[in-house]
């Protein structure tokens, strides 16, 4: 099976920090990859550089068979959570997905809608994302995220501000898009049992350096 993403002896400098140390792995598409590992120890910086929101101090990003910098600017046919999910605060959560997937033309109210009750919202609520909990914009942040069936997933942790319903609502949501629709995810998580329930492949990152499958 060919490879969603393949990183090659990457490397990343902010200032005199070395913050990715020649990072090399390839991940499977249709598999669910886990990463784990402590705050600081790079994790975020490679999902930034695998997305194409920040150019490597050295070596390269493929994602599903493009050259990010090269071919594309911007991971294809990608879906994403990474830091904290930003959307305008007095706007409907409906609209805040409008609009954000109105800026690419592709608007489809039976999608949205449908996305919406798929992770627990209800896109006929008039309630401004301001006053949403942090559980609630989570929520909106992943059904951002899949709207557009992307065929890769990337999530640094998806299940920041859930409850233990939503974690598990959310878990069934991702085995769902692997299974059903072929939909290659990389986890990042601090949560144990999100990487033992979901992941068919786990790595470590620590201090930069990224350690082999651990199993």
């Amino acid at each position: 099976m060919a490879d969603a993403v393949v990183i090659e002896n990457l490397y990343m400098t902010f200032g005199k920090e070395t913050v990715l140390k020649n990072v090399n792995i390839a991940f499977e598409c249709g598999k669910i990859h886990g990463i784990v590992g402590r705050n600081g120890s790079g994790k975020t910086v490679m999902m930034k550089c695998i997305l194409g929101f920040l150019k490597p101090t050295k070596g390269s990003v493929t994602v599903l068979g493009r050259k990010i910098g090269l071919e594309c600017n911007f991971a294809p046919e990608t879906g994403m959570i990474i830091e904290a999910p930003g959307f305008i605060p007095t706007e409907s959560g409906y609209n805040n997905l409008k609009w954000l997937i109105g800026l690419r033309g592709k608007v489809n109210r039976k999608r949205l809608e449908e996305v919406m009750y798929t992770v627990g919202l209800d896109p006929e609520s008039k309630k401004p994302v301001g006053k949403y909990s942090l559980g609630m914009r989570q929520r909106l942040g992943i059904a951002q995220a899949i709207i557009e069936q992307p065929r890769l997933l990337v999530l640094d942790e998806p299940m920041n501000g859930l409850d233990n319903r939503g974690v598990e609502d959310m878990r069934k949501l991702f085995l769902q898009l692997n299974k059903e629709n072929g939909t290659t995810i990389l986890l990042a998580s601090h949560n144990p049992m999100d990487i033992k329930t979901l992941c068919d492949t786990v790595c470590e990152m620590d201090g930069g350096v990224l350690k082999k499958s651990l199993c």
